[in-house]
């Protein structure tokens, strides 16, 4: 092709290093402090003396304030830029985060009573997930800006991997911790999100003057976006689920009291990052068209997460999760560079921020549906989970465009 932003050679390539590195190390320590919160949510609510449905909906209140947030977070990166709006999430992301560990370190010493413990994870949980909104709306507003079409799975798929080393990392500083009490890994990850706010400052490039386009709001019901917003809804449905339940998976199907339960998910959830590294480390070298993308990864992740409901022991868990993580690590990039490839180069933020409102949907259903699930029988949101993942998976490869896969990114 022959626009600006999407010739061959190695410039453009070195211009996407630039801003991929600092958001890699912005999504890791997102990742990573919030992976660590929900390896522990499960065994936190016990001992707090909350409900299965409490903690779920804690859990949505992030998603919630996601999802309001996405859009006008995305459109204030097309109107003042997207290094602004990446470093005013990255502030609101790192205080919010570590005023809520504090909070919860409370609770667990007993000086909050249960209904005040609820009210504060539920607000607390809203405000992390509102600020962190901003990260990615204007994060893949800023890759697309730099990366043509054809790249831009690749590309989406080399950023995820900071957010799967945070998925390692973050459960197995929750395990190495959790021996010192259930607060201390949360007060530890604390602190990550202001060191990467701190390298997001030094190292994202700052953006030249230019002349920003008008707000354009994209509707969540705009028919070029349709298709890939029902994948990004129905992939976080699918992982808040998951997250939301595996904590009391360990506890009740198998039977593990609570610190051995939050390892148990901690270790889980380990293998769900190492899944992601290296399913995303092979996704980015290979230029496969998004939708083949998503057809392959759904499908893997619906037989992963479907299995759970026969796992009974602690490495069955892990072994499910990681082949679920495997293929959800190929349907975040390609449901990415779907919507983004949808619109033009003035939309990518209002795509970005419809993107994530999306996902924030996701994240507001799931956890509510798998708590009332989960109180049914504890494999029912495994189930709901594969067959979901299966329907999307057969409905992209009924409409999935003829592409040759290619290794390696161009030169």
């Amino acid at each position: 092709m022959a626009r600006g932003n999407e010739e061959t050679g190695s410039a453009p390539l070195l211009r996407t290093e630039k801003v991929l590195l600092p958001l890699m190390v912005t999504t890791f320590s997102g990742s990573l402090a919030m992976m660590a919160f929900v390896a522990l949510i499960g065994p936190i609510a016990r001992v707090a003396g909350l409900q299965p449905w409490q903690a779920g909906l804690a859990v949505t209140a992030s998603g919630i304030m996601w999802m309001l947030g996405a859009r006008p977070w995305g459109l204030a990166s097309d109107r003042h830029g997207r290094r602004a709006v990446l470093l005013t999430g990255a502030i609101g992301f790192a205080v919010t985060y570590a005023a809520l560990c504090l909070f919860i370190h409370a609770v667990l010493q007993g000086a909050v009573p249960p209904l005040a413990a609820f009210l504060g994870l539920v607000v607390g949980r809203a405000l992390v997930g509102g600020a962190y909104a901003a990260i990615p709306a204007a994060g893949g507003a800023l890759v697309a800006d730099r990366v043509p079409p054809e790249r831009r799975a690749s590309a989406m798929a080399l950023l995820g991997t900071g957010s799967g080393a945070g998925l390692v990392l973050g459960p197995a500083i929750a395990a190495l911790l959790v021996p010192f009490g259930l607060s201390a890994p949360l007060i530890a990850t604390a602190l990550l999100p202001i060191l990467a706010l701190l390298f997001l400052w030094w190292r994202l490039p700052a953006e030249p003057p230019q002349i920003r386009p008008a707000r354009k709001a994209i509707s969540l019901l705009d028919p070029r976006l349709r298709h890939a917003l029902a994948v990004g809804f129905t992939a976080m449905f699918s992982v808040a689920i998951a997250q939301v339940s595996i904590g009391f998976y360990a506890l009740d199907r198998l039977a593990l009291p609570p610190e051995e339960a939050a390892r148990a998910a901690s270790a889980a959830l380990m293998l769900v990052g190492v899944a992601l590294v290296i399913s995303q480390s092979i996704a980015s070298r290979l230029r496969i068209a998004p939708e083949r993308m998503i057809g392959v990864g759904t499908l893997v992740a619906a037989i992963g997460f479907g299995a759970v409901a026969l796992a009974d022991q602690a490495w069955m868990l892990g072994a499910c999760y990681f082949v679920a993580a495997a293929g959800m690590g190929w349907v975040f990039p390609g449901f990415t560079a779907m919507a983004a490839n949808a619109v033009g180069p003035a939309e990518q933020g209002g795509a970005a921020g419809a993107a994530g409102a999306a996902q924030g949907l996701g994240m507001v259903v799931g956890p509510v549906a798998g708590s009332l699930l989960y109180m049914l029988g504890p494999a029912l949101p495994y189930v709901l989970v594969g067959l979901m993942l299966l329907g999307i998976s057969l409905s992209v490869w009924m409409r999935a465009p003829r592409a040759e896969v290619a290794p390696g990114l161009p030169e």
